[in-house]
C-alpha cells in the first residue's frame, strides 16, 4: 500500500501545449491492459535526458542516447511496459530501432527523431511485432489531456499512478509543468528502475536544458533508493515545447532560477512518489546528513543508512533498534570519522551524542516515532557544512513476495 501518495484529480492535471499523448493495448506481456504510450511533440520542442549508469544498459537506452546525440530534434517518444528489452544483445537493438522506424513512418518524421523506452522483465526478447501493431491505435488516441492514462500505461509493479502538475507565473507568461513517473522496485540512484517524463510549455535552449536535466536528476531521482539495485532501463526526460511564449536562453536570464526550481520541485515530487509506492513499503523515510566534510561524505553516510536491510526491517517492525543506524554510519567509509562528534535525531528527538546514547532519550520516544508512516532520521557528523538528503522506505514481507512472484 502506498504511503501518503497524493493522486491529483483530473481537473488538476494540466495539459502542456505542444505535447500530445496516446495509449493503446499491445499485449506485450499481459492481455487487456494499456501497455503502449506515445508522446507526440510539437516541432521545435527541446528534449534532454539522463539515463542509467548500469553497464548492461537496455537497448532502448542506447538508442535514445544515440538519437538525442544526433541533434535532429526529437518529435516523439514511445514507451512499452511488460518487457525491458534489456540483456537482449543485437536483436534488442534492432527491435528498438524497428519501433522507432515504425512510429516515424506513421508520424511523417525521421527515425532519429523518436526516443524508445521499455520497462519490465529483463533478458527476454521484445515482441516488437505486437508493439508495432498497437502504434496506430495509440496515434489515433493522441490528445493533450491524456497524462492520467499515460501514468497508468507506464506502470509495472506500481500500485498507484505518479503524476505532478503545476503552473507558475514567469515574466508575464503562465507556465505549465506536468510530469509522470513509474517505479517501485530495483530503485537506487544512477538512476533507478524508473521512467520519468516531465514537460513544460516554457522554451529552453537545448544545451541549457541538457545541463538543467542533469542537475535536476541529481536533486530528485538520484536521491531515492528502495533496495539499492540500479536498473538497466532508467530514463528521465524533460521536454520544453516553448508554446507559452517564454524563452530561456541562458542561466543568466533572471527568470531561469524560478523555472529551474519549479521543474526541480516537480521532479522531486515524482521521485518521492516512487519511494512512497515502493514494493511492499509501509513507511516513507527521510535520511538527512548534516555537518559533513563534503557532499560525497554526506551521501556515503545517507546511503549506508538507507540501504541497510537491518535498518529497513527495524523501521518496518517499528522497533527502535537504533544502534543499527549508528552501525551503518560507522561503516559508511569515512576512515577518520570522529564518532564523539556525531549526533543522531529520530524525528525531533536527540538519540545519540558524544559517541553514545543521549541521556534524555527513552525507548518510549523511539517507539512512538517509529510507529509513524513518515519518519526523518537526521545525522550530524561534526565535520563541516555540507548536507544531503536521501529518501527511502522500509522492507516488509511483501517486498520479498512481490519480487519472488514478479515473473509469474
Amino acid at each position: 500500500m502506498a504511503v501518503n501518495l497524493h493522486i491529483p484529480p483530473q481537473s488538476e492535471i494540466l495539459p502542456v501545449a505542444g505535447i500530445e499523448i496516446g495509449t493503446a493495448q499491445g499485449g506485450i506481456r499481459k492481455a487487456g491492459r494499456k501497455d503502449i504510450t506515445v508522446f507526440r511533440l510539437a516541432e521545435g520542442t527541446s528534449v534532454a535526458g539522463v539515463f542509467t549508469a548500469n553497464r548492461f544498459r537496455a537497448a532502448p537506452v542506447q538508442v535514445s542516447e544515440r538519437h538525442l546525440a544526433a541533434g535532429k530534434g526529437i518529435r516523439a517518444l514511445v514507451i512499452n511496459t511488460g518487457n525491458a528489452n534489456a540483456g537482449t544483445g543485437e536483436p534488442g537493438l534492432r527491435a528498438a530501432e524497428e519501433t522507432c522506424q515504425a512510429l516515424a513512418t506513421q508520424l511523417g518524421i525521421a527515425p532519429e527523431q523518436v526516443l524508445p523506452f521499455s520497462t519490465g522483465v529483463i533478458l527476454e526478447p521484445l515482441p516488437v511485432d505486437r508493439l508495432v501493431a498497437a502504434l496506430p491505435a495509440a496515434i489515433e488516441n493522441l490528445a493533450p489531456g491524456h497524462w492520467f492514462d499515460a501514468a497508468h500505461g507506464i506502470m509495472t509493479t506500481d500500485t498507484q499512478p505518479k503524476i505532478a502538475s503545476r503552473q507558475l507565473a514567469l515574466g508575464g507568461h503562465t507556465i505549465t509543468i506536468t510530469g509522470i513517473s513509474k517505479g517501485a522496485g530495483m530503485i537506487r540512484p544512477n538512476m533507478a528502475t524508473m521512467l520519468g517524463f516531465l514537460a513544460t510549455d516554457a522554451g529552453i535552449e537545448p544545451a541549457l536544458l541538457r545541463e538543467m536535466t542533469r542537475l535536476i536528476a541529481d536533486r530528485s531521482f538520484n536521491r531515492i533508493t528502495v533496495d539499492g539495485d540500479t536498473s538497466t532501463n532508467d530514463s528521465f526526460i524533460i521536454m520544453a515545447s516553448g508554446r507559452s511564449g517564454a524563452q530561456i536562453e541562458s542561466a543568466d536570464d533572471p527568470r531561469y532560477g524560478t523555472l529551474f526550481e519549479a521543474l526541480a520541485e516537480s521532479a522531486l515530487e515524482l521521485a518521492q512518489k516512487i519511494v512512497r509506492d515502493a514494493e511492499g513499503a509501509t513507511k516513507f523515510i527521510t535520511v538527512r546528513v548534516e555537518e559533513a566534510g563534503s557532499t560525497e561524505e554526506a551521501l556515503k553516510v545517507a546511503y549506508a543508512v538507507a540501504h541497510s536491510p537491518l535498518v529497513k526491517t527495524a523501521f518496518y517492525a517499528s522497533d527502535p533498534n537504533l544502534g543499527r543506524i549508528l552501525c551503518a554510519v560507522g561503516y559508511a567509509g569515512i576512515a577518520d570519522l570522529d564518532v564523539s562528534r556525531c549526533r543522531m535525531w529520530l524525528g525531533d528527538t536527540l538519540v545519540s551524542s558524544e559517541g553514545g546514547r543521549h541521556p534524555d532519550y527513552t525507548e518510549e520516544d523511539g517507539q512512538r516515532i517509529m510507529k509513524a508512516a513518515e519518519i526523518t532520521v537526521r545525522i550530524g557528523l561534526g565535520r563541516g557544512e555540507h548536507r544531503e538528503t536521501v529518501y527511502t522506505c522500509d522492507f516488509s514481507h511483501d517486498y520479498v513476495s512481490i519480487n519472488a512472484d514478479y515473473r509469474s
